[in-house]
């Protein structure tokens, strides 16, 4: 398979959402799972501004098309794994675009995940209710 030097690939992930990432030089067109952004973030009216804040920050808004795989997770977590997909593949683009999205926040994977639930309790932590009567 013939790498093409156009395009560009990263992955991104947050919580249990993985997406992959595809940008390449153009208008600014957004694909997520070949829909449309706004089609398929209907119902999320800020995810838009946080999958354009690697675009802001390195000054390259609108220069790039992105077509975008995701799955997992809920629209909240699919929405910033595509940032920090974005974001990570701007410096498979160009490298000199690493100090300000590192400054930003955006390369580092959120490893925050939901912890698991324990035997003998009714959540994570939270015990059984004492009854003194």
């Amino acid at each position: 398979m013939a790498k093409n030097p156009e395009r560009f690939y990263a992955t991104g992930k947050r919580k249990t959402a993985i997406a992959r990432v595809w940008i390449m030089p153009g208008s600014g067109q957004f694909k997520v799972n070949n829909k449309p952004f706004e089609e398929y973030f209907s119902d999320n009216v800020v995810a838009r501004h946080v999958v354009e804040q690697p675009f802001n920050v390195t000054g390259t808004s609108g220069k790039f098309d992105i077509i975008c795989t995701v799955k997992g997770g809920g629209k909240s977590a699919q929405a910033e794994a595509i940032r920090h997909g974005v974001a990570r593949a701007l410096i498979v683009y160009n490298e000199e675009l690493r100090p300000s999205l590192k400054k930003a926040g955006f390369l580092t994977r959120d490893a925050r995940v939901k912890e698991r639930k324990k035997y003998g309790l009714r959540g994570a932590r939270r015990g059984q209710q004492y009854s003194k009567r």
